[in-house]
């Protein structure tokens, strides 16, 4: 199951895939058997879920997680696909850029070719300098790394509401300036605000959704270029265990499970 590419092949190959034209649709997962599923789909790449690993790890998602535990389950993945992996590395898993750097060297010896990576409470400045380390990382080793530079004016509601698209559109050109692919703003589902970020962002953009937001196609005639899930289905995943166990507790029947995948075609994913 691991590619025969090479990592600059495999990180181009990845960058090609994101056009408003077809929206590059991920499905994040958060172990290789969820990989390899979404694989098997005929998904293009893999994303991970910051949320997903940190949880399934025994760790709240937040720059929790150590550094060596998220490394390893990419690596994992990515030997068990043969499509691009991209990670979540959430803040970055270190103190300073120097820190950030190691991160990035360490993902990219894991056979990933994007991160994502966010700013959550930093200053601007701060970010910048820590995505100018994670892109000389990568071009120290050659391979084109697609970073995905995450801004979370709206996902935290950061700043005045009345000038939180302008705070946005200021930190995404910082952001390109110091060594970003794209930029992924999360919190976001309007279509007019989505059609301003993507007129004024110079790169592609990439949209969290879930229910109730607009589908891949109408993001795309908006402009967006990568539509993400996120968390979304590490939580649903999640509320399917609470369902089964609560209706095992009170009924004791086992209605929850209908739809599960057969166990015969989840083994079949992971042998060979």
């Amino acid at each position: 199951m691991t590619t025969t590419l090479d990592l600059p092949t495999l990180a181009r190959a990845f960058a090609s895939l994101h056009s408003p034209a077809a929206p590059l649709p991920l499905a994040n997962a958060w172990d290789v058997a969820g990989a390899r599923i979404v694989e098997a789909a005929g998904a293009p790449a893999v994303a991970t879920t910051s949320a997903g690993v940190a949880w399934s790890l025994g760790s709240p998602d937040g720059d929790a997680l150590a550094r060596d535990r998220a490394l390893d389950l990419v690596a994992r993945v990515a030997a068990a696909v043969s499509v691009p992996v991209t990670a979540d590395i959430e803040g970055g898993f270190g103190a300073d850029p120097a820190g950030v750097a190691e991160t990035v060297t360490g993902v990219l010896a894991a056979g990933a070719v994007g991160i994502n990576i966010e700013d959550g409470g930093r200053a601007p400045a701060e970010h910048a300098e820590r995505l100018a380390a994670a892109r000389a990382a990568a071009t120290a080793v050659g391979v084109p790394l697609f970073i995905n530079a995450r801004v979370d004016t709206y996902l935290r509601g950061l700043g005045d509401p009345a000038t939180r698209l302008d705070e946005t559109l200021d930190r995404a050109a910082a952001y390109l300036r110091a060594g970003a692919t794209g930029v992924f703003v999360p919190g976001v589902t309007d279509p007019a605000t989505i059609a301003e970020l993507a007129k004024g962002i110079d790169a592609p953009l990439n949209i969290l959704v879930g229910p109730g937001a607009p589908t891949v196609a109408e993001l795309g005639a908006l402009g967006v270029a990568r539509v993400s899930l996120g968390s979304w289905v590490a939580e649903a995943a999640y509320a399917v265990v609470r369902r089964a166990t609560e209706e095992l507790l009170s009924g004791g029947t086992y209605g929850s499970l209908a739809d599960a995948l057969p166990y015969g075609e989840l083994n079949s994913l992971l042998k060979g």
